[in-house]
């Protein structure tokens, strides 16, 4: 199957994808964020490295078509991404990754390692500090050694699907749905933004007991509570924390109130779920 083939194709499951789309988000193609990258890096697309060939990628491809003297069909055939240069090639698994490697591939690794829950910073193409060690962090996950490279068997457990929650949680307060799980801008939203005001009560999404309270980087506010199967709840940018740690918690337990602590623009809860350390889509736990 040809490349402009493949892309038409992933195009098509999209529109599809689009008529109903599931609750939790679905994860986009690896090829078309490293696509998304190289547009941006030429200034053509502002839009979210989100893997979908959407009508934002699809006029950036005809930007830069325009640009280079190409047709202008929209497709990102074979010209039009060697006009893209450095960024697009070569594909994960060609070559084994380490630290100060450029290029698609390493796009493509940035990408899986954020949906299989270890976000490593913007997806630049660059194998940097920030990717060596969320790929340390997933390569323990997985069972790997961890080496700091991605050969073979790495690239592997990345083909798997993303991770879920084994447990069934409750909603930790009641609220609009801002900013979801996945890709914002360049990097990635690791929970979900739940859009309530100013001191509305925060409680618990299952029983457990609380294994951090305290300010953290970028949190604020922050509470964490630990549940059965590995998983862990965290609560956000609070104004107010009213449990203690080792706590014990039940569903419905009040943790404290919603605030705009840490890297919060407004009032919100920022809800992340976590599978022995990894970050999976809290619309998936959540009854």
């Amino acid at each position: 199957m040809t490349r402009t083939v493949r892309i038409a194709l992933i195009a098509a499951a999209t529109a599809c994808a689009a008529v109903s789309a599931p609750v939790a988000a679905a994860m986009g193609d690896a090829r078309v964020a490293v696509l998304q990258v190289a547009l941006r890096a030429r200034h053509l697309y502002a839009g979210p490295i989100d893997g979908e060939l959407g009508p934002g990628t699809t006029g950036a491809v005809l930007a830069l078509q325009r640009r280079t003297g190409l047709v202008p069909d929209g497709v990102p055939g074979p010209r039009t991404l060697r006009a893209l240069g450095r960024f697009v090639s070569p594909t994960l698994g060609s070559r084994p990754l380490s630290l100060g490697a450029v290029g698609g591939d390493v796009v493509e690794l940035q990408f899986l390692l954020a949906w299989h829950g270890f976000p490593s910073g913007a997806f630049d193409g660059t194998f940097g500090a920030r990717t060596q060690a969320a790929l340390l962090r997933f390569q323990r996950w997985a069972g790997l050694e961890p080496a700091g490279v991605a050969g073979p068997a790495t690239v592997r457990a990345l083909q798997a699907p993303p991770p879920t929650s084994p447990i069934r949680l409750a909603w930790p307060v009641r609220a609009p749905l801002g900013d979801g799980f996945g890709p914002r801008g360049d990097r990635f939203h690791a929970g979900i933004d739940l859009e309530a005001p100013y001191g509305t009560p925060v409680r618990a999404a299952g029983p457990g007991r609380v294994v951090f309270v305290g300010l953290a980087a970028g949190f604020g506010k922050l509470v964490v509570v630990e549940h059965a199967g590995g998983i862990e709840t965290y609560y956000a940018h609070l104004s107010r924390i009213v449990v203690v740690l080792d706590e014990p918690v039940t569903v419905g337990s009040l943790l404290g109130l919603v605030g705009a602590t840490g890297d919060a623009t407004g009032p919100h809860l920022h809800f992340e779920v976590r599978l022995r350390g990894a970050a999976v889509d809290p619309l998936s736990a959540l009854d």
